[in-house]
C-alpha cells in the first residue's frame, strides 16, 4: 500500500475517533446528548410549575426526595440468596403498587406524594420508576445550596410489589437499621450521607397533630443546620408529648425522630456526622455520591441512559459555617466523638424563637 493511502487511512481513524457524539435538538431548542432525555425537559418544565409550585423547595420537594428512598430502599440481598423475591429497588413499585406498599407501616403519609404524582407520570409516559428519582433530583434542586443528583433514564415500568418491613422506621433501634441499610447494600457511613437528605425534611405523621414540623430551622435551605441541632441536648417537645419514635427537641418548633437522635449519637457513626458540619461542598459532594447509589439499587446503571444534563443547577449559597440556635451555646451539644473534638461553632444573637411549620402546598 502506498504512503499516500496509509495517510488516508491515518486521517481517516482520526477524524472517526474524533467525531462529537450525536446530540439532540429538543424543545425550545434546548439541547441534549442523547435523544432519550429530550422528553424529561417537558417533564421539567410541567412539574417545577404544576408539582413544585414554581420551583420551590417546599413540601412537595421534600416528599418528592422521601419518596425516592421509600422506593429505592426496597430490596433485600439477603431474601434474595434465600429464593425469595427481595424486591426490585428503585423500580417505582411503590407508585404501580401503591395500594399495597403505602399501607406498609413506615410508608405512612407517602400515599399523598405518590398520587400526586402518578398523573404527570402517565401524562408523559415515563417509567415510574424513573419519574420517582427524576421528581427527587429535580425538587431538591430547588433547595438553596442543594445538589444536582444524577438522573439515569430507561427504567422499565414493569415491577411487582416490594416485601414488607424494608423501610426503616424513625423508632428501630440503631442496629436495625445499620443491618437493614447494609443488606440493601449501604455502609453506617453511607447511612450518614443519606440522612442529609433531612435538612430539607419536615414530618407529618409520628405526631400527626402538628404536621409540616421541620427536623430543623432551615428547612428550605441544604445546609448542616440538621446535623448542629441534632445533637442538641433535647428539652421539650414540639407537639402533644412523646410519641413513638419522636425524642425530645432543643428548639420550640422543630421535631426530633429518634433514628436521627441515636445514629448520630452512636459510636460507629457519630464522626460521619459530626464530619459533615464543618465544609458544606463536602457535605453536598457525600448527598450526591450516595444517592447516585440509591437511585439505581436493583438495575445495572451501564444500561441506563444519563440525563443528567436535565436537571437544574440549584441557587448558589454562601451559609458559611453553621450556627448554634439564639440562646445554646457549645455545652448543650451532646458531641459523641471520640477520635476529634467537636467544631467551634458562633450562637445566634437574641433570645431562644420558635420555628414555623412547613406550610402545605
Amino acid at each position: 500500500m502506498s504512503f499516500k493511502a496509509l495517510f488516508a487511512l491515518a486521517t481517516l481513524a482520526i477524524s472517526v475517533t474524533a467525531a462529537p457524539q450525536p446530540r439532540a435538538v429538543c424543545s425550545q431548542g434546548r439541547i441534549a446528548s442523547n435523544a432519550a432525555c429530550c422528553k424529561w425537559f417537558d417533564v421539567l418544565d410541567d412539574i417545577q410549575t404544576n408539582l413544585f409550585d414554581g420551583s420551590e423547595c417546599g413540601e412537595e420537594a421534600h416528599e418528592s426526595l422521601r419518596l425516592t428512598f421509600h422506593d429505592a430502599i426496597g430490596f433485600s440481598k439477603s431474601m434474595t440468596e434465600q429464593g425469595k423475591f427481595g424486591g426490585g429497588g428503585a423500580d417505582g413499585s411503590i407508585m404501580a403498587f401503591s395500594e399495597i406498599e403505602t399501607n406498609f407501616h413506615a410508608n405512612i403519609g407517602v400515599d399523598e406524594i405518590v398520587e400526586e404524582q402518578r398523573p404527570f407520570a402517565i401524562k408523559h409516559e415515563v417509567s415510574f420508576g424513573d419519574f420517582i428519582q427524576f421528581a427527587g433530583a429535580v425538587g431538591v434542586s430547588n433547595c438553596a445550596g442543594g445538589p444536582r443528583l444524577q438522573f439515569l433514564t430507561g427504567r422499565s415500568n414493569v415491577s411487582q410489589a416490594s416485601p414488607d418491613l424494608l423501610v426503616p422506621e424513625p423508632s428501630d433501634a440503631t442496629d436495625k437499621i445499620f443491618s437493614r441499610m447494609a443488606d440493601a447494600g449501604f455502609s453506617i457511613t453511607d447511612t450518614v450521607n443519606l440522612l442529609i437528605s433531612h435538612t430539607v425534611a419536615a414530618q407529618d405523621h409520628v405526631d400527626p397533630t402538628i404536621p409540616g414540623t421541620p427536623f430543623d430551622s432551615t428547612p428550605s435551605q441544604f445546609d448542616a443546620q440538621f446535623l448542629v441541632e441534632t445533637l442538641l441536648t433535647g428539652t421539650l417537645f414540639p407537639g402533644n408529648g412523646s410519641n413513638v419514635g419522636e425524642e425530645l427537641s432543643a428548639q420550640h418548633g422543630t421535631f426530633r425522630l429518634q433514628s436521627d437522635f441515636e445514629i448520630s449519637r452512636d459510636a460507629r457513626s457519630a464522626c460521619d456526622w459530626q464530619s459533615l458540619i464543618v465544609n458544606h461542598n463536602t457535605m453536598v459532594q457525600k448527598f450526591e455520591s450516595v444517592m447516585t447509589r440509591l437511585a439505581t439499587v436493583g438495575h445495572n446503571p451501564f444500561t441506563l441512559v444519563d440525563c443528567s444534563e436535565v436537571i437544574p443547577v440549584p441557587k448558589k449559597a454562601n451559609f458559611g459555617a453553621p450556627t448554634l440556635p439564639a440562646g445554646t451555646t457549645l455545652k448543650d451539644i451532646d458531641a459523641s466523638c471520640r477520635a476529634s473534638p467537636f467544631p467551634t461553632l458562633k450562637a445566634d444573637p437574641g433570645p431562644a424563637t420558635s420555628v414555623a411549620a412547613v406550610p402545605p402546598s
